[in-house]
């Protein structure tokens, strides 16, 4: 694989005008990139290299042999808070556990939770 040289790195740094920059080999097992558009570059076995600069602005280098591109599962992408979940508690009477589990099939909708909720609770009544 082909490696970093820190110091041909350095002297192209300061044909760029970039002075005092201190780098950092990392010692990294994977690199994970997450996009906007939901998906994650993984880069395997990377030779990764840290350069701070004056300033407090970082740059990373990063060179492996391959990139993996995945989507993200959307349950991993979605947040769900823990006040939402206790809201939904408050209002419904459910477990923590529940209200999780409305809130996740609900997509992080609030008030799709709690209809979903209110409707299995009607389901249980009738049966």
């Amino acid at each position: 694989m082909f490696r970093f040289d820190p110091k041909e790195l350095r002297k192209q740094l300061r044909r760029l005008g970039l002075r005092d920059v201190k780098i950092e080999p990392v010692s990294a097992e994977e690199v994970i990139i997450r996009t906007e558009e939901g998906k994650e570059l993984i880069i395997e076995s990377p030779q990764v290299l840290l350069m701070r600069m004056k300033g407090g602005a970082v740059m990373l280098q990063v060179m492996g042999q391959g990139v993996e591109e995945r989507e993200i599962a959307q349950e991993s992408v979605q947040q769900i808070s823990e006040e939402d979940i206790r809201f939904i508690v408050e209002q419904t009477g459910v477990s923590m556990e529940e209200a999780r589990q409305a809130l996740e099939e609900a997509g992080g909708d609030i008030a799709a939770a709690i209809m979903l909720i209110e409707e299995r609770k009607r389901a249980l009544e009738g049966s």
